[in-house]
């Protein structure tokens, strides 16, 4: 049986006369994973999309054929549509941090399939805690009165998880599904989308982890500016690839490549990291613990954590989402005054600071987030973000405009990139848009959300290769929050790890 299937699908963007799509033929059998793989911008997300006609507005398709379990899809934007998804079909949406409406609770979020589909209120919560459960939510029970804002990235990736299989869906699509999940928790998602095509479902899976695609796939199809360009069993694609774009794909995998080494260079020379500087970060015995509301207790999230950072050093974090890595990143930043212990930059403890001294502290620590575009000003173009840096910087006007090419010239951003909205700019450009924003007030310390969890394997190279050059030609330090353990063994000088609100060697 035929879960779905496209047939010369061609996908153009009028106001732009870009041809997104390029005749791609997918066919999804029930009972088959499919992935699709590529770097950012070659069709991946709006081929799958187009699958369950879900195409953005501004977007022109035209197919030969369409076709659900063996049916005509409905026409776009009909109303037929809204009878076959949630209950035939599901969606794993990409971005784990916007997917969810920040205004509604857990429960009504993962719900809404299934009160949709009529059933009844008294039933829905069990069916939410069982779905909950299987994406790997902890208590699931505790986290039903909980709004999106209030969950870390891998809690909300879970519950996005949790919303898309809740029906029990024939066709399931999972556009990037783990990329803010630990190990632990993106082999169990796996796992779960492995188990629903074993038991009849069709599933298409979007990702960058080119590992999990051996284990979990059936067929895997390359794609690049809009076409398919190889396909095949995974096993024989990814260890015997024929095209020279698959072979850059695979070769970008920072699996194994040791500190120092480039993965985009093809000579592969090694620089040896140089010896650490200054301490430029010091946490002592910081203690974090959120109030629980209605109760008038408090949660423990970070418990004596220590670490320190040096100047040209990598430090790397890990740990299950939800482990306390981004509390202790807001700790560090200032965001978050911690219980108890101290925090101290470039020697000098936050708490006892002169206003002067934390003037500096601000100037010398900056943030790269998980998600650049959720924390740029809507609609601002590439310019216009970094001049804002540049003025918070205390830089003058006139000389911002240059100073903002500048440094879009040095994390290898196009000029004429930053003309653009961000919005409309690619994740590997995004991401290079908001280091530039960091090094905006030349700071000493970097302190990396999962810089590079969702962007393709050949763009993740890049940004790393970018930080290490960084790093040699500025001195500055990073401490590196990553789920990814080849990532975090490639970067890293070090590596602690997050357990139970406590540091660890990792």
């Amino acid at each position: 049986m035929i879960a779905a299937r496209l047939t010369e699908l061609t996908v153009r963007f009028p106001t732009t006369g870009q041809t997104a799509v390029d005749r791609v033929s997918l066919t999804v059998e029930s009972g088959a994973c499919v992935a699709l793989v590529g770097e950012s911008g070659s069709g991946k997300t709006l081929t799958a999309r187009a699958l369950l006609g879900l195409l953005p507005p501004t977007a022109r398709a035209e197919v030969a054929m369409h076709e659900i379990w063996g049916r005509p899809a409905p026409a776009d934007a009909s109303r037929s549509w809204n009878a076959i998804r949630g209950a035939f079909t599901g969606l794993v949406p990409q971005d784990a941090l916007g997917g969810l409406d920040p205004l509604r609770r857990v429960e009504h979020e993962v719900g809404d399939a299934l009160r949709l589909h009529g059933v009844p209120a008294a039933d829905r919560r069990a069916r939410v805690v069982s779905a909950l459960a299987s994406a790997g939510m902890p208590e699931p029970e505790t986290r039903l009165r909980l709004r999106s804002d209030e969950l870390s990235g891998g809690l909300r990736q879970r519950a996005l998880v949790a919303s898309a299989m809740i029906a029990d869906p024939e066709l399931i699509v999972a556009d990037e599904p783990t990329t803010a999940l630990d190990a632990e928790h993106r082999g169990r998602v796996l796992r779960e989308l492995r188990a629903r095509a074993d038991a009849g479902a069709g599933v298409v899976l979007i990702t960058h982890d080119l590992t999990s695609v051996t284990d979990i796939a059936d067929i895997v199809h390359v794609m690049r500016h809009g076409s398919i360009i190889e396909s095949g069993a995974p096993a024989e694609v990814l260890r015997h690839p024929q095209h020279p774009f698959t072979r850059e794909l695979i070769a970008a995998s920072p699996r194994g490549v040791p500190r120092g080494t480039r993965l985009t260079s093809a000579s592969g020379a090694v620089d040896v990291p140089p010896e650490r500087g200054e301490e430029l970060l010091r946490l002592t015995d910081v203690s974090v613990a959120y109030p629980v509301r209605g109760t008038g207790q408090a949660r423990p999230v970070l418990a004596e954590a220590s670490l320190d950072v040096r100047a040209r050093e990598t430090v790397g974090l890990v740990g299950e989402s939800g482990s306390g890595k981004t509390t202790l990143l807001r700790a560090a930043l200032g965001l978050l005054p911690p219980d108890s212990g101290a925090v101290l930059i470039g020697g000098v403890e936050r708490r006892g600071a002169t206003p002067s001294q934390r003037r500096a502290m601000r100037r010398r620590v900056a943030f790269v987030p998980q998600d650049p575009l959720d924390s740029f000003p809507t609609g601002a173009r590439g310019d216009i973000v970094l001049r804002d840096a540049l003025r918070a910087a205390g830089m003058p006007r006139a000389a911002r405009p240059a100073r903002a090419h500048a440094l879009a010239a040095e994390v290898g951003l196009a000029p004429e990139l930053l003309a653009r909205p961000a919005a409309e700019l690619s994740g590997g450009q995004r991401q290079r848009l908001a280091i530039a924003r960091a090094l905006a007030r030349d700071p000493d310390l970097l302190l990396l959300d999962e810089p590079v969890s969702a962007l393709d394997v050949t763009v993740q190279a890049r940004v790393l290769d970018l930080l290490d050059d960084l790093q040699r030609t500025r001195g500055t330090g990073h401490l590196f929050v990553s789920h990814d353990p080849d990532v975090i063994a490639h970067v890293s000088d070090r590596v602690l790890r997050l357990e139970g609100g406590r540091l660890l060697p990792a």
